[in-house]
């Protein structure tokens, strides 16, 4: 084998060998294989991983077009462009084997992500894309969630069948197989059929992390579809139901990885509770244990700031943070031809666009927004960023709107070309990281984490992680929200009403009129994430609490 597979000893109190499946990762930005949050988890996982020596391999799919790439249409509108992408630095392992989907063989290539490219974990890529398959079986790797249902569970089949497949014929023991959510889900299976279709084997092996409570995240498909296209292998539908305890016509990914895992999390503390008010009701769950999200602060951090703040060195942390604003006013002026002053209180919301997040809720009252936005004794600067799934035309015409709405204001601009780079300079160069989501939808939402780690405030619904950091005033300011019950008109317009109150009657007076307690509210930010949302926390959690046999 022309590759090292496993080229660094792990430390002894890792030494229990783990696979972590995930359909996308966000390792560098020169690899384009993923969305939004959950890869931006599953690169951070992985680096920590390999900060911390443990035994823990990574296996994706290498994703020949990528997500998509966000550029504009000629009236500055949202487009969707697909190039095909290169990578010289994924080494190719030699192994090509077969799985089958939809009764058929296809085949699959690993590639081979070595730790020292990136600082992570050893990673294998599978890819379907290679002159073995006819055109439909090579495009099942092309796009990172495809919309079409059967592409989708041929990609899940991939992900989860090639995976373990993979692993066996690499050879590596595995002790604790991790599902990052449910695409992976026909491991479950894999493992299944062979540890002899006994369900308390797969258990022992099994864990799986769920990361939202929203639809999009917790597939459900037709059994007659997962059926036909394979997705349970060699078991037959009657034994699937009767170990799956189905009753109906359809398999929901969730429920049934939490039959098969022995341990699950969620991704915090609300989301514990979310996920069990959910689930818990089923019979034959597995516990789902509250576990936090949390970033690599190696890969995020800016080192000048942080050495500033270790330093008690004010001046420097300052100066620092207005290299970094202009650093990124830079790609504003080049994006929008709007010159932003480093002086000018920046506000950032910036992340996977969808609705519930609800970029525009602080347009929602646009008038007072307007007021905001041209004060001249307390002004403000707003940009936003984010990329909507390209079939998301809800998500996709707020985003639009957001142009549209706001294209006569000098001091606000949406940027595209939302990735890992764009998203570091946002953290970097921003002041205030706002944060809107309709509660309690959020599951986690780490975003604000990298912010805090770069002297830039949280301004937050209290959903997801921010319950466990936002200490109010202190280290960030809380959004309150509206009874979950009200209808969603009547929460936007109260949520919106009290985020305005807050930046107008807290945020601006304290930044342009108090600037030494503004600073004191991002240092108290930078000391109180580290080490709490540093994923090398999460990583050693997961070790302690989610892989124990």
């Amino acid at each position: 084998m022309a590759f090292t597979f496993q080229p660094y000893a792990p430390a002894p109190k890792y030494k229990q060998a783990a696979a972590y499946f995930s359909m996308e990762f966000a390792l560098d930005q020169a690899l384009k294989i993923y969305s939004g949050g959950l890869g931006f988890l599953a690169g951070s996982h992985m680096r920590s991983a390999f900060e911390l020596k443990q035994n823990l391999v990574g296996i994706g799919i290498l994703w020949s077009y990528g997500y998509y790439d966000q550029g504009r249409n000629p009236d500055r509108t949202l487009r969707v462009d697909y190039t095909q992408k290169q990578y010289s630095f994924l080494q190719d392992t030699g192994l090509v084997f077969p799985i089958t989907i939809h009764g058929a063989d296809v085949h699959v290539r690993a590639l081979y992500l070595a730790p020292e490219t990136f600082g992570t974990a050893p990673m294998f890529f599978l890819t379907t894309d290679i002159p073995e398959n006819d055109y439909l079986s090579r495009t099942i790797s092309h796009h990172l969630y495809d919309p079409d249902a059967a592409a989708r569970v041929a990609q899940s089949i991939l992900l989860g069948v090639g995976g373990g497949k993979l692993l066996d014929l690499l050879g590596r023991p595995t002790d604790v197989y991790h599902l990052n959510e449910g695409h992976g889900l026909p491991l479950a299976f894999y493992l299944y059929e062979k540890h002899g279709r006994q369900l308390a084997e797969v258990q022992r092996r099994l864990v799986f992390t769920t990361h939202t409570p929203e639809l999009a995240g917790n597939e459900e498909r037709p059994l007659k579809l997962l059926t036909d296209m394979s997705f349970f292998g060699p078991v037959p539908e009657a034994e699937i139901r009767q170990v799956a305890r189905l009753d109906g016509t359809t398999l929901n990914y969730t429920l049934t990885a939490l039959r098969f895992a022995h341990r699950a999390n969620a991704v915090s503390k609300v989301h514990g509770t979310v996920a069990n008010e959910m689930w818990g009701h089923y019979e034959g769950i597995c516990p789902i244990i509250p576990i936090t999200n949390s970033q690599n602060g190696t890969y995020w951090r800016d080192p000048q700031l942080a050495a500033a703040l270790k330093g008690k060195d004010d001046a420097a942390l300052l100066a620092r943070k207005r290299e970094l604003k202009q650093a990124l006013f830079k790609a504003v002026a080049d994006q929008t031809g709007n010159i932003f002053d480093p002086d000018v209180l920046t506000i950032v919301w910036a992340r996977r666009f969808a609705a519930y997040k609800r970029a525009d809720l602080i347009l929602h009252h646009f008038e007072r927004f307007v007021a905001l936005a041209t004060n001249a004794k307390h002004p403000i600067q707003m940009i936003w960023a984010g990329k909507p799934y390209p079939l998301d035309y809800g998500a996709i015409s707020v985003f639009n709107s957001l142009i549209s709405r706001t294209k006569n204001l000098p001091n606000c601009a949406v940027l595209m070309g939302y990735e890992l780079e764009l998203s570091a300079e946002l953290k970097k160069g921003s002041d205030v990281w706002l944060n809107t989501p309709r509660y309690p939808r959020e599951a986690s939402g780490t975003s604000g984490m990298t912010a805090a780690m770069n002297a830039s405030v949280n301004v937050s619904i209290a959903d997801g992680w921010i319950p466990e950091f936002i200490k109010d005033g202190e280290n960030g300011f809380v959004i309150a929200h509206a009874p979950v019950e009200q209808p969603d008109n009547v929460k936007d317009d109260a949520e919106a009403t009290a985020l305005l109150d807050i930046l107008e009657n807290h945020v601006l007076p304290l930044y342009y009129d108090q600037p030494k307690n503004f600073l004191k509210v991002v240092k108290t930010a930078m000391k109180d994430v580290e080490p709490a949302f540093e994923s090398g926390r999460m990583a050693r959690e997961y070790y302690e609490k989610l892989y124990k046999i």
